[in-house]
């Protein structure tokens, strides 16, 4: 189907009606009297792809806006509840969510990608977990039991591969 609905291959306007009927000229802004047109001065909106779809998709359109406001309704009383009963928000459960389905952990841009927001939104949300004991970040905690200067001697051999993979086309 293409992004106008039709079948891929077919263009041309959904309904066909005879130019001078009275389809058409009502579509024209102009308003039909006993057979007679007379033009009108008034503006009518470009009708939108869903005004374009068949009377019968129509139906359709209104179940599918029905089921979103369901499916907004449950999502409220989802996040009310964690709240009041769990004292979290539901991003911070979905985070934790994925972090029980994968018991070796996960990275940040693995979860980012999981939860389909970005790496900021992640980190925005693992801080405060980190912060409660909840979540661990593991560098950290590999990291525990090298010193000061050991680290300054990392963070400058990593700068200097960033570097080299940099310079020869590595992205």
């Amino acid at each position: 189907m293409s992004p106008k609905g039709r079948p891929e291959g077919e263009s041309g306007p959904e309904r066909v009606s005879a130019k001078g009927s009275p389809v058409s000229e009502r579509r024209a802004g102009a308003r039909v009297t006993q057979g007679v047109a007379e033009p009108t001065a008034v503006a009518r909106p470009v009708p939108g792809p869903e005004s374009r779809l068949p009377d019968d998709h129509h139906g359709a359109l209104r179940l599918w806006l029905r089921l979103l406001t369901c499916t907004l309704m449950i999502e409220r009383r989802i996040k009310s509840r964690l709240r009041e009963r769990f004292d979290t928000t539901l991003p911070r459960f979905d985070l934790m969510a994925q972090l029980e389905r994968a018991p070796g952990g996960l990275t940040m841009s693995e979860l980012s990608r999981r939860l389909m927001v970005t790496g900021g939104n992640v980190t925005g949300l693992v801080d405060p977990l980190v912060a409660e004991g909840l979540v661990e970040r593991w560098v950290v905690a590999m990291m525990a039991g090298v010193g000061e200067r050991d680290r300054g001697e990392l963070a400058a051999l990593l700068a200097r591969l960033k570097q080299s993979v940099t310079e020869h086309g590595g992205d």
